[in-house]
């Protein structure tokens, strides 16, 4: 009863923080561009070609492309399949508290789709409120069975969105050997004008030699630690914080909406 009555309280407190959340982000009168140059990065131009998409047409995902990801159990709360959806164009990957649940959600191409290397890209909006945060990234099925990223692997994070630390900022992670010895790069930090609002591309070019992280064709940042050299998937996820403090401020329901993602390879 006393969990109940704590999400009760949080849920009700998710309207008021949804105001002041938006009221702040109007406040914000100096966000910074970070990026490394002001030249928009065009696949096409670059010698890529459209290999792979999805534009979230219809009104259910497409099974061929996409399964539903771990259904269960997640930090303070599960995923849960109903807060998946597809219409208008758009996938929407929710967080939301009904009674005394708290769920996320999450799509991923594991049994669909995998490959090594390419340009990684989605077209989307983020979520409005902090605490939850929305994410796409790629991950390795072959991660935690040893240590070294090119033969195992690594985590990717393409983007995280906390807005808790701004609301024109955002997060891009590497992560290997998922395990006692699991090695990092990042948080690597972005900061880009209107992120907050309307819809936005996130990017990743992966190549044999670098991972470039890319927002609105801007180049972020390129490195080439944790460097992958095998088949990996997509994940698209709107993910839950592990604490309930996470929530207290967080927007409920919200949504992460994907207008299309498209893979780009060379020839």
């Amino acid at each position: 009863m006393k969990h109940l009555l704590t999400i009760l309280m949080l849920s009700s407190a998710t309207l008021f923080s949804c105001q002041v959340s938006e009221k702040k982000s109007d406040e914000n009168t100096s966000p910074k561009n970070t990026a490394l140059s002001q030249d928009i990065f065009n696949p096409e131009k670059e010698g890529y070609s459209l290999f792979w998409e999805d534009q979230f047409n219809g009104s259910e995902l497409d099974t061929t492309k996409w399964k539903i990801r771990g259904t269960g159990p997640r930090r303070i709360g599960y995923n849960d399949p109903s807060m998946v959806s597809v219409g208008n164009g758009n996938l929407h990957l929710m967080y939301d508290i009904k009674k005394d649940s708290i769920m996320g959600s999450a799509i991923g191409s594991y049994e669909t789709f995998n490959t090594t290397y390419g340009y990684f890209e989605c077209r989307a909006r983020l979520q409005k409120g902090s605490g939850p945060w929305s994410a796409f990234w790629m991950q390795s099925p072959l991660i935690s069975k040893g240590e070294d990223p090119a033969t195992f692997g690594a985590e990717i994070d393409i983007f995280e969105y906390f807005k808790g630390l701004g609301d024109d900022h955002m997060t891009h992670c590497l992560h290997w050997a998922y395990g006692p010895n699991q090695q990092s790069s990042g948080a690597l930090n972005s900061d880009l004008e209107g992120l907050s609002e309307g819809f936005h591309t996130f990017a990743l070019e992966w190549t044999p030699e670098k991972y470039a992280f890319y927002i609105d064709g801007l180049k972020f940042h390129e490195l080439s630690d944790g460097l992958s050299h095998i088949d990996q998937y997509m994940i698209l996820s709107m993910e839950i914080p592990p604490t309930l403090e996470g929530i207290k401020n967080a927007c409920a329901p919200d949504t992460f909406m994907v207008d299309y993602v498209k893979v780009y390879k060379k020839q």
